[in-house]
C-alpha cells in the first residue's frame, strides 16, 4: 500500500473531528461528468455555452432553453453513490466526520446516506416558485417539458446558484464554523480555482491538510498529504 495512504488512514483512524470539502470529482465515478475536464460539460457543444446558460440573466430570459439543457444534462438519473460517497457517509456514523461541505449538486451525499451535509452551490433536488415560494417536487419537473410554473402561476426554479448570483451567506458561515474548528481537512475532487468556495481553504487553522485530487491542484504545496489519485480507489482503503 502506498505509504501515502497509510498516512491518510493514520490520521483518519486517530481522529473524531473531520470535515470533507469536495467538488465535481467526487462524482465523476457515478458518471457524473465534471465542468471543466476534458470531456466535462464546459467542453461539449450546444447553442450557448453552458456558462451562458446557467447563468441567473440566460434563466430569466430563456427559461425554456435553460430546462431543456438542464433536463438534458444536470438531472441526472440511474447515478449512485461511488466508494468516496459510501465511505464518508460511514465515517460520519462512526462519530469521525462531522460535516460533508461540497460544491456539487448532484445529492449523492446524502443517498450515500450523509446527515450533515453543507451544499454550497444548491442541489438539484429541490424546486421552489419564485413568486409564492411553493415547494415542486423533482419528478415533475424532470418529466415535465418547458418551463415548470406553480398554480399561482409564477416560475419554477432549482434550489441552485447560478452564474452571476451570491453564494448563500448562512451555508457559508456554517462551513467556515466547521472548516476552521477542524483537526482533520480532507479536500477531495476539486481543483480549488472556483472562488469563493476555494478560498474556504483558507480558515483552516489545523496541522493536517490532505488533498485528494487526480490532477494538482494551487494548494498542493501547503498540504500535509497530496495524493493525486482517484478519491473513490483512496476511500476504499481508508
Amino acid at each position: 500500500m502506498d505509504t501515502r495512504i497509510i498516512q491518510f488512514r493514520d490520521m483518519v483512524q486517530s481522529s473524531d473531528n473531520i470535515v470533507f470539502f469536495g467538488g465535481a470529482g467526487v462524482s465523476t465515478e457515478s458518471g457524473i461528468p465534471d465542468f471543466r475536464s476534458v470531456d466535462g460539460l464546459y467542453r461539449q457543444k450546444y447553442r450557448y455555452p453552458p456558462e451562458e446558460i446557467l447563468s441567473a440573466t440566460f434563466f430569466r430570459k430563456h427559461p425554456d432553453e435553460f430546462y431543456e439543457f438542464c433536463r438534458d444534462k444536470l438531472f441526472v438519473e440511474d447515478v449512485k453513490p461511488n466508494r468516496a460517497h459510501i465511505r464518508l457517509a460511514e465515517l460520519e456514523s462512526e462519530g469521525k466526520l462531522k460535516a460533508v461541505i461540497t460544491q456539487n449538486i448532484d445529492g449523492l451525499h446524502q443517498a450515500a446516506g450523509s446527515r450533515k451535509v453543507l451544499e454550497l452551490h444548491g442541489t438539484t433536488h429541490r424546486f421552489y416558485c419564485m413568486k409564492c415560494g411553493r415547494d415542486m417536487p423533482y419528478e415533475q419537473v424532470k418529466s415535465g417539458r418547458g418551463t415548470p410554473r406553480c398554480e399561482c402561476g409564477g416560475i419554477v426554479r432549482p434550489d441552485v446558484v447560478l452564474y452571476e448570483e451570491g453564494l448563500n451567506s448562512s451555508v457559508i458561515s456554517e462551513a467556515i464554523s466547521f472548516i476552521s474548528s477542524c483537526d482533520v481537512l480532507i479536500v477531495g475532487g476539486t481543483s480549488l480555482v472556483v472562488y469563493p468556495a476555494a478560498g474556504l481553504i483558507n480558515y483552516y487553522r489545523g496541522k493536517k491538510l490532505v488533498l485528494i485530487n487526480k490532477q494538482p491542484t494551487p494548494y498542493d504545496s501547503y498540504a500535509t498529504l497530496a495524493i493525486n489519485e482517484n478519491i473513490g480507489e483512496v476511500f476504499a482503503q481508508v
